[in-house]
């Protein structure tokens, strides 16, 4: 295995037990829920606490231990702190800020399943996370939208949604996503998945986990030989800053990828996180140091309660030219933007056609070339 990013910091000592250090379930029951716990890990500020308080029935939170050992103590600033700790930007209106910008309750045809592509689906298996992303684009299924919160639902029979897949023959790839499929144990997960896989017409089965993130602990032997059973399965994870590519992390990516479970990188493009060019080039490079291949860089939306990590477009494209040509082809992510209407590519737009018929292109150096007519 290649050499992952610099070493994890350690846990504070007298957190480092077996019950909380170790088993990944005892790591989910130990994940850090008060004000008092989260003390034992950072320099809480009085903002951070005020937006805890003001999450309460509103937004929920939890961290890992784990990922709370990456954060910087004293520096409220820091890129792992900003993605897990409640901050008062969640509770700032802003203009044309929507609940479900992509339209998951458009799309959605049955309890979980959301059909918004022609050949493939999502499955919102459930809304729990381990760690709640404070940028997530389904805040809704944390947020009490409706007067009951997603999960209230989820005790509800999988069978409409899996009849919805079967009776449609033209779903070939289904994504299992939420919150997070890994928060069901094996055996749980290993029943949907074969209920999936029975359907002749279903070829590929994906699933969106922060896992390898939040708690690799959770990516056991088990788990990758009962993935590699149903076969071709894929893993999209989300890494967004370099401080998250630890030995950890590596260790339960290279156990995937020796399991062949590809595993792919779909960052978000974060205010104060990842928005420059060298920490998004630290983080591709630290990627294929563990063999994930970077393959989007998400635009973040403009969610409520999460508008305050929003970039300007053209600081994601500046960032994306200083990627392409700079650093290798294949760590250079696709950068899109979500909507209702699908993914759209947000790039700048490097070939074009002048009034004369002739092809233009433009290099990572800025410089351009007429091609002529020989392109039609």
């Amino acid at each position: 295995m290649a050499d992952p990013a610099p070493a994890s910091p350690n846990p504070p000592p007298h957190l480092a037990t077996e019950a909380r250090w170790g088993e990944w379930r005892q790591q989910l029951s130990n994940r850090i829920r008060t004000i008092e716990e989260l003390r034992e890990w950072i320099d809480i500020t009085p903002a951070e606490v005020e937006a805890i308080e003001r999450c309460r029935g509103r937004y929920r939170w939890s961290i890992t231990q784990y990922y709370a050992s990456l954060m910087d103590r004293h520096d409220e600033n820091c890129p792992i702190r900003l993605q897990a700790v409640p901050s008062p930007g969640e509770f700032v209106e802003y203009l044309g800020a929507e609940i479900d910008p992509v339209g998951d309750m458009v799309y959605r045809k049955t309890n979980r399943v959301i059909h918004k592509y022609p050949d493939r689906v999502a499955l919102l298996v459930t809304s729990v996370c381990p760690v709640y992303c404070r940028h997530c684009t389904r805040k809704y299924h944390t947020t009490n939208v409706d007067g009951t919160y997603f999960e209230e639902r989820e005790g509800a029979s999988f069978e409409p949604d899996i009849q919805y897949i079967a009776d449609h023959p033209e779903i070939r790839d289904v994504l299992l996503t939420g919150g997070d499929p890994l928060m069901y144990t094996d055996q749980k997960l290993e029943a949907l998945l074969r209920a999936l896989r029975d359907i002749p017409h279903v070829e590929i089965l994906r699933i969106g986990s922060r896992f390898p993130v939040f708690m690799p602990a959770r990516i056991t032997p088990e788990l990758c030989r009962m993935l590699e059973s149903l076969h071709p399965v894929w893993l999209n994870t989300q890494f967004n800053h370099p401080k998250e590519v630890t030995p950890e992390a590596a260790a339960a990516c290279d156990m995937l990828l020796r399991h062949g479970i590809p595993v792919q990188n779909q960052s978000v493009l974060l205010k104060g996180v990842n928005d420059d060019a060298g920490t998004m080039r630290d983080l591709v490079q630290a990627l294929l140091r563990i063999r994930v291949r970077p393959y989007y860089l998400y635009q973040c939306d403009n969610v409520s309660g999460v508008s305050h990590f929003m970039t300007s477009l053209e600081e994601g494209r500046e960032i994306m030219e200083q990627l392409l040509g700079f650093t290798t082809g294949f760590s250079v992510p696709q950068y899109v933007l979500t909507t209702d209407y699908g993914k759209i590519p947000a790039s700048r737009q490097v070939v074009h056609r002048d009034e004369d018929g002739n092809v233009w292109v433009e290099n990572y150096k800025k410089q351009k070339k007429n091609l002529g007519l020989i392109l039609r």
